[in-house]
């Protein structure tokens, strides 16, 4: 789904944002001060400053602290309504550089985060006054053709993956927007354009490398380590840094059929009953997303499919038929075009401009209750952007077992999320607020949330429910490889001891 699409459409329409300029992170070549951080539980230190200057000349890549070119660029995320400062930014270039840090860390019980790509809707992918590992130097993605793997390191971008793969007219399904990190994305899960087709990210691993929290690297597949590759399946980033993803290929054309069909806001209701009714028994290759969007300014909503159809173009009219009873659409970009393209479509210029806060959860139906509770409460704001949108699940990502990875929430048709978007340095309580009051009415359609999606305030016992019947397997496994839950920022699983 296009999320950041709708928002740069709409959102965007009502600033003119300028263009960031980043520089390349350079060592700090001055003396080292001591610098106050933060244990794991919030306590107090002092990081002195020969231990500082140990780290950073262990290093192959940059140690960077505050008032250092790139720490600003390091340590925002995606969403500037997380504005954090690490003590520490480490951006390493190889798998030692990695270990290093995570020793470094566990021995000072150091406050932990690990940035990939900076999407993190719960703002956990950066710190306060802890140690933020930033793998944006750590990038790179290898084809086997032959052997129909990918190997892919674990800074990387999806976007590089599509690439490289579709290159050998191969795809493995990696989300819906280019910049999107591989680690993060997979390790919830990984939902994506062609994920009904082949699966969820996590189905198509092969095998894993990982960092775990006693810095010691291992290998995690179905013959080495299974128990480890079992809980990195869906488990988020709760037992540690993955340095290398090896993910099977399938061949796939270039062409697919994608875009959007928009209609006015009046024919929300209609689009919602169609997809109620398709989309559960739509064909593996057809994946589309509702999207309802009121825009800030009180300028006119729409009512929006965004289609993937990657099956044979011969097909192509009878899969999306349904789609076109709806009615005559005010723009429709439905179109042949190239995967990669299609992959990038939802791209944007910069994201830091802008704050967003999402409330969502997995449906397995969509009733007319539901259907009436989404469209009579939606309500705009000349403030802000105001949005519900769904992720189009099902398919053969509801063909796995639930207990064959630690992600559970395989009966989903789709992950329904509503959203608040409004302008940076905006308060952002009413517009929470107003996203909250609205879920209020929908949360009760849900069973389970997609970790990836996770809101901010989500609790220990919301995260443990989440994974269902897997969860005690994971605090078995948390124990054994992080028991003292140093890699605790993300949907975190708490080893039995704590």
């Amino acid at each position: 789904m296009q999320r950041r699409e709708f928002v740069r459409s709409t959102l965007l329409a009502a600033a003119v944002l300028p263009t960031l300029r980043f520089v390349p992170a350079l060592a700090r070549s001055g003396p080292t001060p001591d610098i106050p951080a933060v244990t794991v539980d919030g306590s107090a230190i002092t990081l002195r400053s020969a231990e500082v200057r140990e780290l950073a000349e262990a290093l192959q890549g940059q140690l960077l602290l505050r008032g250092d070119a790139g720490y600003d660029e390091a340590r925002l995320l995606l969403n500037p309504s997380f504005d954090k400062h690490p003590a520490l930014v480490v951006q390493p270039t190889d798998v030692a550089d990695i270990q290093k840090a995570v020793s470094f860390a566990r021995e000072r019980t150091l406050l932990l985060a690990v940035k990939c790509g900076g999407h993190s809707h719960s703002g956990q992918s950066s710190c306060e006054r802890g140690m933020q590992i930033d793998l944006k130097d750590f990038r790179g993605a290898t084809v086997d053709a032959a052997g129909r793997r990918v190997s892919v390191k674990g800074g990387s971008l999806l976007g590089l993956v599509d690439r490289e793969s579709m290159a050998q007219g191969l795809v493995t399904p990696l989300g819906t927007v280019s910049h999107t990190g591989v680690g993060g994305l997979t390790l919830g899960g990984g939902f994506g354009r062609i994920a009904r087709r082949y699966g969820m990210a996590i189905d198509n691993l092969s095998s894993l490398d990982v960092v775990t929290a006693d810095g010691k690297l291992r290998h995690a597949s179905l013959q080495e380590n299974p128990d480890l590759f079992w809980g990195l399946r869906g488990g988020s980033g709760n037992f540690g840094v993955v340095t290398n993803f090896e993910f099977n290929l399938h061949p796939m054309q270039r062409q697919v059929v994608g875009g959007r069909l928009s209609f006015p806001i009046e024919k929300a209701r209609d689009l919602l009953t169609m997809y109620a009714d398709y989309a559960p028994k739509a064909p593996d290759d057809l994946y589309f997303d509702p999207v309802i969007v009121l825009p800030p300014g009180g300028g006119p909503g729409a009512a929006q499919l965004d289609v993937c159809y990657s099956g044979p173009a011969k097909d192509a009219d009878r899969a999306l038929a349904p789609l076109r009873k709806i009615g005559t659409p005010t723009s429709d970009t439905l179109k042949s075009m190239d995967y990669v393209e299609l992959q990038r479509s939802g791209d944007w210029a910069d994201a830091r401009m802008l704050g967003t806060y999402i409330k969502g959860g997995f449906i397995s139906t969509v009733p007319g209750e539901l259907i009436s509770a989404l469209v009579d409460g939606l309500k705009g704001d000349p403030r802000r952007t105001t949005a519900v949108f769904f992720q189009h699940c099902g398919g053969a990502c509801g063909r796995v077992p639930e207990d064959a990875t630690a992600f559970a929430n395989r009966y989903a048709i789709a992950n329904m999320m509503t959203m608040s978007g409004w302008r940076h340095g905006d308060d952002p309580t009413d517009h929470i607020a107003a996203t909250k009051q609205y879920w209020s009415t929908l949360e009760k359609f849900t069973r389970g949330f997609y970790i990836n999606d996770m809101p901010r305030e989500a609790t220990a016992s919301d995260i443990n429910a989440n994974y269902r019947g897997n969860y005690k397997k994971l605090v078995a496994l948390k124990t054994k490889y992080d028991p003292t839950n140093l890699f605790r920022l993300n949907a975190n699983v708490l080893p039995a001891h704590a």
